[in-house]
């Protein structure tokens, strides 16, 4: 940033103006200040090292001006608490400076900037796996690791596997690589998911069927047993699997051979069988749902997935493989700061792997090329929040000072009711006492409690605090200010 790139600072106030272009020069940065008349004069297409923005006297400039740092989202953003404009939407927003000026904030606000322009997101060191077949096993988790370990053990043998794990862990990933490290991996790999088909469909499905078998089969018609003939067969959710089919699959297990549906011929079954399940199979043996000898002819080798939860390290290596694929996929190239990754690891991720890699989707659709900040994660994945720079305390108004600063600024001219929660009437006197009541009291009392209580509901998480309260997170970080509310 020190060299031929520049900062941009915009503010209208002469002071301001001049007050930041003479601290940044003096920490080693070149910087250009305008006010905001001169916005059009700037060629936003050079090479900018960020934008400092203070308080604009026109509110038309002002949409201008974000209009146009929303188009030159290559440019890393910086407000002043004076700015009053909407920038949380804009994905080059990196934080918040706060006057007075010090060098511990204003540092952190410029490495900040860096890291935008770097794109220092998922900057970590790819897996070292012995096949590329196990890219989407990626993880360094000692679970993941263990399951990586079983696959190489038992692609080599004809045994059956069952694989245990909530939905979305990737138990199909598991089965295909089971699949192509063997010497099956030439046949074919056929997948089933044994939930999605009616019950009394699913016999034909897995064995086929004979012209005339039953009304509409016009003609003779293969099974996945067949279709699947020296290769594997991935039964998905063999525990939605009916008992009368338990009985029929348990048959060709032992044997080896079946018969199409309305058929008399008996057909070699030459197929791996690999199963998977999310349900607890020992349990459904001791209520009867499901068969104890076909749990066991299934479970000759079982594999667990870990939940996602359970292996959260994994994130970052699973956010590299998944923007890869998606770039791969002609998907436009983004990156995850390094405290959006932070809040993504603070999830539960009930989901799993398939949530996470849906939220990769979503966001290389609405922010392609750019910078994915905690702030452009959805509100349930925020676990954390853009930062601000604050200022060193001693050189703040007192709390005295900022107290009576926000009783007589609580009925100002910018207070708004809309972004206020609702009064609640049972807290309220039913009646005015004779000796009256101070209304400004009692109301910022109201106010400091339910910004309180949000912030405490959600662990001190101002953006997800204000929407709890019904308001933008400007709106809300304000009236901390008023309040000196300290989190």
């Amino acid at each position: 940033m020190q060299d031929l790139a520049k900062l941009l600072v915009i503010a209208d106030d002469s002071q301001v103006r001049n007050n930041l272009q003479t601290i940044l020069e003096f920490v080693g940065e070149h910087c250009v200040a305008i006010s905001s008349n001169d916005i059009n004069q700037i060629d936003w297409t050079q090479t900018w090292s960020g934008c400092i923005v203070g308080a604009l006297q026109s509110a038309t400039l002002s949409n201008a001006l974000l209009a146009q740092l929303a188009v030159s989202n290559h440019i890393p953003l910086l407000v002043t608490s004076e700015f009053t404009g909407a920038v949380e939407s804009l994905t080059s927003f990196v934080g918040e400076l706060e006057f007075p000026l010090n060098y511990p904030q204003l540092s952190d606000a410029l490495r900040h900037c860096r890291e935008f322009l770097g794109r220092k997101g998922v900057q970590v060191p790819s897996a070292t796996r012995k096949n590329t077949l196990f890219r989407s096993l990626v993880g360094q988790s000692s679970g993941i690791q263990e399951v990586r370990h079983l696959i190489e053990q038992v692609s080599g043998s004809e045994a059956n596997v069952l694989i245990l794990g909530e939905s979305g862990t990737g138990k199909e990933v598991v089965a295909r690589n089971i699949h192509y490290h063997s010497s099956r991996r030439k046949g074919p790999f056929v997948p089933v998911n044994c939930g999605a088909i009616p019950p009394d469909l699913l016999e034909s499905e897995l064995f086929g069927h004979e012209k005339g078998a039953f009304t509409g089969a016009i003609t003779a018609r293969k099974g996945r047993f067949e279709l699947a003939e020296g290769g594997t067969l991935f039964l998905d959710e063999i525990g939605d699997m009916p008992m009368p089919m338990q009985v029929k699959l348990l048959r060709v297990l032992q044997e080896r051979v079946f018969e199409r549906v309305g058929g008399t011929s008996v057909i070699k079954a030459n197929v791996r069988i690999v199963a998977a399940t999310h349900r607890d199979l020992e349990s459904m043996i001791q209520e009867t749902q499901f068969r104890e000898d076909l749990y066991y002819r299934l479970n000759v080798f079982p594999i667990e997935m870990p939940s996602l939860r359970e292996r959260k390290e994994d994130i970052p290596l699973l956010l590299q493989e998944l923007l890869a694929r998606m770039e791969a996929e002609g998907g436009q190239p983004i990156c995850f700061a390094p405290r959006s990754i932070n809040s993504l690891m603070e999830h539960d991720w009930p989901g799993n792997v398939r949530e996470l890699a849906n939220l990769v989707e979503r966001m290389v659709i609405l922010y392609p090329n750019s910078l994915v900040d905690v702030n452009h994660l959805p509100v349930k994945y925020r676990y954390s929040d853009i930062p601000e720079f604050q200022p060193e305390m001693n050189t703040l108004k007192t709390i005295e000072e900022q107290e009576r600063d926000a009783l007589d600024s609580i009925f100002s001219d910018d207070f708004s009711f809309d972004d206020e929660p609702e009064f609640d009437s049972q807290h309220a006197p039913q009646s005015l006492p004779p000796e009256g009541v101070n209304l400004k009291e009692m109301l910022a009392d109201l106010e400091v409690n339910m910004i309180n209580q949000a912030l405490d509901a959600q662990d001190g998480i101002v953006a997800r605090a204000a929407d709890m309260l019904g308001m933008r997170r400007t709106t809300l970080v304000e009236k901390m200010r008023k309040y000196a509310i300290h989190r």
